[in-house]
């Protein structure tokens, strides 16, 4: 889950190691003031898998269903409810041509076609928006697969709107290794009033939605509850402050920004390296 804190503290470079397993090569990345805290909903406590097929290991982050109280709320408060692209009558954007070693089993270390579409469409939009990025659709998808199992696995509708909204929990201190943050949306996004809650497949919390959102689907909406869109917005996030993907440091600054865990770090580089090489 991404945090608004201030990208520059971010930038301050030191030597690190990524396991050989990961990448065969060592790479700059982030000095993370130890104060700072976990960025992250929950910190996750196991490594994940390296080079290896996807096993359908738990993900880092806790997502539960809300209430139905909660998702009411979170739709009568906002411009775009749930489900609203399910009107449109064009279908999403197909993305590049789907790799032929890619299964679209997540077990089998695949992934639904929609998310693939969606990651991939997410890629070609920034590499005309944000040249410089040089991201990888492989990169978002190894965000996705971490986050929330790709969305449960793809559950979407055809524009890719998740059937059921994933929400964090709840950033209220209850948990442990959690930041508390008090409510900064009313509710609108969350569906709480009192405390934020990351939103949608790849878990962002409201005011780091509302600073990078983008629209990846064209229905003029930005949902974090659409796929489309939730993976443009982690792109744009991952790509901020002209950082260039094709170099390993500056992966491993983006990723550390969106959660500050090596643990986690090491799990979205496998699943990147994993799917980067179908």
């Amino acid at each position: 889950m991404p945090s608004t804190r201030d990208h520059a503290q971010f930038r301050r470079t030191a030597r690190a190691l990524i396991p050989t397993a990961v990448l065969a090569m060592s790479v700059t990345t982030a000095a993370i003031p130890a104060s700072a805290g976990p960025l992250h909903a929950t910190s996750p406590t196991a490594p994940g898998p390296a080079d290896a097929p996807d096993t359908g290991a738990a993900t880092a982050t806790a997502v539960t269903r809300p209430t139905p109280g909660d998702a009411a709320a979170a739709a009568a408060g906002s411009t775009a409810p749930v489900g609203s692209a399910g009107s449109l009558t064009l279908h999403a954007p197909p993305g590049l041509p789907r790799p032929a070693g890619l299964s679209t089993d997540v077990v089998q270390g695949g992934m639904p076609d929609i998310n693939f579409a969606a990651y991939s469409h997410a890629a070609e939009v920034l590499a005309e928006e944000m040249p410089r990025c040089g991201i990888d659709w492989s990169l978002i998808a190894g965000i996705g697969r971490v986050e929330s199992t790709h969305a449960d696995h793809g559950a979407t509708d055809a524009q890719g709107t998740l059937i059921d909204p994933i929400y964090g929990p709840r950033l209220d201190g209850s948990l442990g290794g959690n930041q508390v943050i008090t409510d900064t949306d009313g509710g609108r996004l969350d569906g709480d009033a009192a405390y934020d809650r990351a939103v949608g497949p790849t878990q962002f919390i409201p005011t780091t939605w509302a600073q990078y959102a983008a629209d990846g689907n064209g229905d003029g909406v930005a949902d974090p509850q659409n796929l489309y869109d939730s993976a443009l917005t982690t792109g744009r996030y991952l790509c901020d402050g002209g950082l260039d993907l094709r170099n390993p440091g500056d992966i491993m600054t983006a990723i550390l920004r969106y959660n500050q865990s090596t643990v986690y770090a090491g799990k979205v580089l496998g699943f990147t390296h994993h799917y980067g090489r179908m």
